[in-house]
């Protein structure tokens, strides 16, 4: 007979490895999946996987991103130091007008950080005129060496999820080759490609992504970020990412080069004279529309649909969602400082049926996408 888990996790990027650790923390039986490997071929492999506060002027977004950053830097620290570099992060301003701003952001700035003018920034071996921010606490992780980490401690599967049906009591997982695996719940971190629901009020976009690991004897210990990432040296290599390219084709876009315009700011920050390409990741991460992430129970939207149809004129009636499918999807750039957060949350939902927090349930973006959707049609 085949196993039956409490919970399978479809994804197995930073996001889908943080949801099957922390539901086998709650002693489920769990079963992670991907069609390809940990952080293959996602936004996960290719991310810089910078965990470092948001900085701005406030609100909710801001202070959820700093939230998940104070849970996140602690979780890597004390579960899986070896592949969380506690390096300090420097915000460096764009340009003139972006250094001004930073003026502003100060008051809104609630973590631990200290200003690095010029002449500490030059002794740092960073070309940089403008004042900065330096977040000691902040740092990188080992992108896909900490998702296999994460996963080494939960059953995994290479398993292409083609069709699920549920039978009433369990969900049930085919692929082309008619292997099946069963579960009674269902998490969804499949990156920007969800086509197994009716998902389209989330709004999940991709980005593509590119990173470039480089051999290096710069002695330089503190990652930064501008418009671009520059990891410190860790281990004789310095990582930069992560390109933001929102095409369909996005190697038409980079025509063979995707690495070329991080290194021609890389040079502008650091000395790059001796850096020598090790590895090349690329990949396609995903966001939501709002930028938030996405935790919580999926919406029947057939069913929605078909027994209230007024959702498209601005009623407001119960949602009805999929019996046990879940998702944590969604987050972005910022993927290995929400992941870790966002799976105790997800976790506690499906184990203990704790309430999911508004700012990051996708039911937020159901009705008004419903109204949307029949202007479109119009």
């Amino acid at each position: 007979m085949s196993q039956i888990y409490d919970t399978i996790i479809i994804g197995a990027g930073i996001a889908g490895c943080c949801a099957a650790y922390a539901l086998q923390q709650k002693g489920q039986k769990v079963l992670l999946v991907d069609r390809s490997g940990m952080a293959a071929t996602g936004g996960s492999g290719a991310a810089g996987a910078f965990v470092s506060p948001k900085i701005g002027k406030g609100g909710p977004l801001q202070q959820l991103t700093n939230e998940a950053f104070v849970y996140a830097k602690d979780f890597y620290r004390e579960h899986f130091p070896d592949y969380f570099h506690q390096t300090g992060v420097i915000r460096i301003p764009k340009d003139d007008e972006d250094a001004e701003k930073f003026k502003i952001y100060e008051a809104y700035n609630d973590m631990d950080y200290q200003w690095v003018d010029a002449e500490a920034l030059h002794k740092l071996g960073i070309k940089e005129q403008h004042a900065s921010f330096l977040f000691k606490e902040a740092g990188v992780c080992d992108a896909p060496e900490l998702c296999n980490a994460i996963a080494q401690q939960v059953s995994f599967q290479q398993f292409d999820v083609k069709h699920l049906t549920y039978d009433g009591t369990k969900w049930h997982l085919l692929n082309t080759h008619h292997s099946t695996l069963s579960a009674h719940n269902i998490v969804l971190s499949t990156g920007y490609q969800n086509d197994l629901f009716d998902m389209r009020y989330m709004g999940v976009r991709g980005t593509w992504g590119s990173r470039g690991d480089y051999k290096s004897t710069l002695l330089l210990d503190v990652s930064m970020h501008k418009k671009i990432s520059v990891s410190a040296n860790i281990n004789g290599i310095i990582k930069l990412g992560a390109t933001h390219v929102k095409a369909k084709e996005p190697c038409m876009i980079c025509d063979g080069e995707p690495l070329r315009t991080l290194e021609e700011q890389a040079a502008q920050m650091v000395d790059s004279s001796d850096f020598i390409l090790k590895e090349t990741f690329c990949g396609m991460r995903a966001g939501s529309k709002d930028y938030f992430p996405l935790v919580g129970r999926v919406i029947d939207v057939p069913y929605m649909f078909d027994q209230h149809p007024n959702i498209t004129r601005g009623a407001k009636p119960t949602l009805k969602h999929l019996k046990n499918i879940y998702i944590l999807n969604g987050v972005g750039g910022r993927g290995f400082v929400f992941a870790p957060l966002m799976a105790k949350w997800l976790s506690s939902l499906i184990v203990e049926g704790k309430e999911m927090d508004k700012r990051v349930d996708p039911d937020r973006l159901f009705l008004k996408w419903a109204r949307k959707l029949k202007m479109s049609n119009e």
